[in-house]
C-alpha cells in the first residue's frame, strides 16, 4: 500500500487540479473523504476555532495542532497537509515540526514565513521574517525530508500583503531552489497576479480561496490554466457549520424546531454507526475455531 506522502505525490502528478476542501476536526475530515475529495488540508485557522475557540493568531500551541492533526489523520484514508503555522521555532523547531507531523500521518507540511505569532494571512497585522530567517526555516524543513522523514514540504509566504508581489515571488522562487515540494504565495490579488506566480516560480502551485478574502475565487478550469495544481478552500467548512448551528440556536431559543439537520439515520450512518454494526455483527457470531482451542 502507498504511504499517504506517496499518495499525494501521485496525485500531484497528475495533469489537474485538486479541489482541496479544509477539514478542522476528525469527522469534517471523514465527511470530505465520504463526499469523494481525494486530498485535505487541516486549517489553523479553523482548528483555532474549533479547538479554542480562538481566532488564528498564533494562540494554539505546536502541541494542540499535533494532537488535533493525529486524530484527523486516523479517521481517513486520503492523504492530509498539516499546517505547520512558522515551525513553531527557529530553524531546530521547524525540524521537529515536521518530524511530528510526519508521525501523525500527515502527507505534507506547511512552513510559512510570518513572524511569530503568526495569523490569518488575510487578516490585518501580520509581518514576514527576513529572508535569510524565511529560507533557514525552508532549508530546515526539507533537511528534514531528505533525511529521513517521509513528508512532502510546502512552503509559504506572505510577502505579498507586507513587502509587496516581487518579493513574494522571489521568496517563492527561493524555496523552490530549496527544495520544497509546493509553492504557496498567500493573498494575490487578482488573476493577473496570481498568473503571474505561476508562471514566474517553478513547481507545484497551491491556491487558498477564502471566502471574503482578499484572492479571487476562480473556477477549477482557470485555476489549472494559470499552473494550479491545489486548490484550497480553509474556510468553507467551518463556515457553513457555524451558519447551520447558529441557525439551529436561534430556532431553539425562539421555540421553534431546527430546521435544515441531518436526519438521524444519516446522521447515525455519517459518523460510523453502520460499519461499528457490521464489525460487532462479525465478533458477535463467535468464532468456529474456538472449539479447537479449548482441546489444546
Amino acid at each position: 500500500m502507498l504511504s499517504q506522502p506517496d499518495k499525494l505525490r501521485a496525485l500531484l502528478k497528475e495533469d489537474r487540479l485538486h479541489v482541496m476542501p479544509c477539514c478542522f476536526d476528525a469527522l469534517s475530515a471523514r465527511m470530505i473523504a465520504q463526499a469523494g475529495f481525494e486530498i485535505s488540508f487541516m486549517s489553523g485557522f479553523a482548528v483555532s476555532a474549533a479547538r479554542i475557540g480562538a481566532p488564528d493568531t498564533g494562540l494554539i500551541s505546536y502541541g494542540e495542532m499535533l494532537d488535533q492533526g493525529r486524530n484527523i489523520c486516523a479517521a481517513v484514508d486520503i492523504p492530509v497537509i498539516g499546517d505547520g503555522d512558522t515551525g513553531y521555532g527557529n530553524a531546530l523547531n521547524v525540524r521537529r515540526t515536521v518530524e511530528g507531523y510526519a508521525r501523525a500521518g500527515f502527507a505534507a507540511v506547511m512552513i510559512e514565513d510570518q513572524v511569530m505569532p503568526k495569523r490569518c494571512g488575510h487578516t490585518r497585522g501580520k509581518t514576514v521574517v527576513d529572508r535569510a530567517e524565511a529560507f533557514e526555516r525552508v532549508r530546515a524543513a526539507v533537511d528534514a525530508r531528505n533525511e529521513g522523514t517521509d513528508i512532502l514540504i510546502l512552503a509559504r509566504t506572505d510577502a505579498r500583503a507586507t513587502d509587496g508581489l516581487a518579493e513574494a515571488i522571489a521568496r517563492g522562487q527561493a524555496f523552490a531552489e530549496l527544495g520544497a515540494d509546493i509553492l504557496f504565495v498567500e493573498s494575490p490579488r487578482s488573476d493577473k497576479e496570481m498568473r503571474q506566480i505561476c508562471a514566474e516560480i517553478p513547481g507545484v502551485h497551491m491556491a487558498n480561496l477564502l471566502e471574503g478574502g482578499d484572492t479571487p475565487i476562480l473556477p477549477p478550469d482557470a485555476l489549472k490554466e494559470m499552473g494550479y495544481r491545489l486548490a484550497a478552500f480553509p474556510l468553507t467548512l467551518i463556515s457553513a457549520a457555524m451558519k447551520r448551528m447558529a441557525d439551529a440556536l436561534n430556532a431553539l431559543k425562539a421555540g421553534r424546531q431546527a430546521e435544515n439537520i441531518l436526519d438521524f439515520a444519516q446522521l447515525r450512518k455519517t459518523v460510523g454507526f453502520n460499519a461499528y454494526y457490521d464489525l460487532e455483527a462479525r465478533y458477535a457470531r463467535g468464532w468456529d475455531g474456538a472449539a479447537e482451542f479449548k482441546k489444546r
